[in-house]
């Protein structure tokens, strides 16, 4: 059988880099198994869910590389969860609830008293037509529970092995609500047999919900997928990173200027056995990728990795990698700049600032650079010994070697204030590269600048 992954976001807000680990996870193993990647959007939610946020995670996953084979709507297809609940019914395997949140509340409290388990008792099971009648005329509306078979569930797990869930000690679930609304839980289970998924791959949050799901997917007529639990990705605390993401929007690691393939690679690679490295073409990871590369261990995420990762992944760039990229952005620069300063990146628009440090006359200087006196009469020294063009690769070492004899400067004291002459910057590419692009009439006027 063809191997046929989901990715089911709400539409409810923007998707996080925890989102995305399980899309890549899906779509990588969709691509190792010549497969399928279905995008669902589970849109029953219509008071929160927005057209903006489906346009957002359909601009955020396409970013990340990822093109689904197929597109669904949950909001399309409530006929078919309409005829699977009745199907239910009829077997008496949903059945009418109608305490409302406060009486269950002081149920659980009563229980918890009594050191019993919070667990729902069942008793709408026992009402007779006569008093479900009388609870409806008072203007009750029921929600309906899943009558599950309190037996052992066991499963293997794709990515944890053999697992078993205990359904004795869960309450039968709510699948539809007062309102007649349905939760996830029944209609994603519609979906996957409908769409003939066969792996269900998602956080290990949902291990527990596995066993009630078994059982809905039997009481419907069919055999539920393969379950495959990967672990979250955690801080170095061991937090969930779900319950505090903030900037880890892909939007916002979009608008911080990561590269797509920098945050996918470590959404991805992280708590697995593969390295974390930089990769250029994902797909080309799926002749190594299997599910059982996925550690046990939590995925532990540090912001560190991820700006080392895209800085080495820029560095590994060529011009023609990059051309097309800087011609769209409007940045005027060739590849004699890109050699030079590439290497120096960590973001790709910082490119900008350096053809602009070659280019446009004296920058100024960073936020705590100051020169001494001294530095400035060195400057008008260096500024009467450049030396006479044509500039190579040679000049700097050239120029740095006269000036040491010159003035008896070494190490920092020669080298620095030259640096932050030039380019405003105490760090930052190599100047023996620097130099002949920023030219000898350039280099001349920003050190006699300088040392006024």
């Amino acid at each position: 059988m063809s191997t046929t992954v989901r990715f089911a976001p709400s539409p409810t807000g923007k998707i996080h880099i925890g989102n995305a680990r399980t899309a890549l996870l899906n779509w990588l193993y969709a691509k190792a198994t010549g497969g399928r990647f279905i995008l669902r959007f589970d849109d029953t939610d219509t008071e929160r869910s927005r057209e903006e946020y489906v346009e957002a995670i359909r601009a955020d996953l396409e970013w990340l590389g990822i093109e689904p084979d197929m597109e669904v709507r949950q909001s399309d297809r409530l006929e078919m969860y309409d005829a699977a609940a009745e199907r239910l019914k009829a077997e008496g395997k949903l059945y009418p609830a109608y305490e409302t949140a406060d009486e269950l509340e002081k149920k659980r409290k009563r229980q918890r008293a009594r050191r019993l388990p919070p667990l729902y008792d069942r008793a709408a099971l026992d009402l007779g037509d006569d008093e479900r009648a009388a609870l409806e005329a008072e203007g009750r509306k029921p929600h309906w529970r899943f009558l599950l078979e309190r037996a052992q569930v066991r499963w293997e797990d794709g990515v944890r092995g053999e697992q078993m869930i205990d359904t004795a000690a869960m309450s039968d679930p709510v699948l539809i609500r007062a309102d007649g609304s349905y939760l996830y839980t029944l209609t994603s289970i519609v979906d996957d047999i409908d769409l003939g998924v066969t792996h269900v791959i998602r956080g290990e949050d949902h291990v527990a919900n596995t066993g009630i799901q078994y059982e809905i997917f039997r009481a419907l007529g069919a055999e539920p997928p393969t379950f495959a639990h990967h672990n979250l990705l955690v801080d170095a605390d061991g937090n969930a990173l779900s319950k505090r993401l903030g900037s880890l929007s892909i939007e916002g690691l979009r608008e911080a200027g990561f590269e797509p393939q920098a945050v996918a690679a470590l959404a991805l690679l992280i708590g697995t056995s593969l390295p974390v490295e930089p990769v250029r073409d994902l797909a080309a990871l799926a002749g190594s990728f299997d599910l059982s590369v996925i550690s046990r261990s939590p995925a532990r995420f540090d912001p560190a990795e991820l700006d080392g990762l895209n800085a080495r992944l820029l560095h590994e760039m060529t011009f023609d990698d990059i051309a097309p990229r800087l011609q769209a952005a409007g940045i005027d620069t060739d590849e004699a700049l890109w050699a030079a300063v590439s290497s120096n990146l960590s973001r790709f628009e910082d490119i900008a600032t350096w053809q602009q440090i070659v280019a446009d006359g004296t920058p100024p200087l960073d936020e705590g650079l100051e020169l001494s006196e001294d530095d400035r009469a060195y400057l008008a020294q260096a500024a009467d010994a450049l030396p006479p063009e044509p500039w190579d690769g040679e000049t700097w070492k050239a120029w740095t070697q006269d000036l040491k004899v010159q003035t008896g400067r070494k190490g920092r004291g020669l080298f620095l204030p030259l640096r932050v002459a030039l380019t405003g910057r105490a760090s930052g590419p190599e100047m023996a590269a620097l130099l002949p692009l920023i030219g000898s009439s350039s280099t001349a006027a920003r050190l006699r600048e300088r040392a006024c």
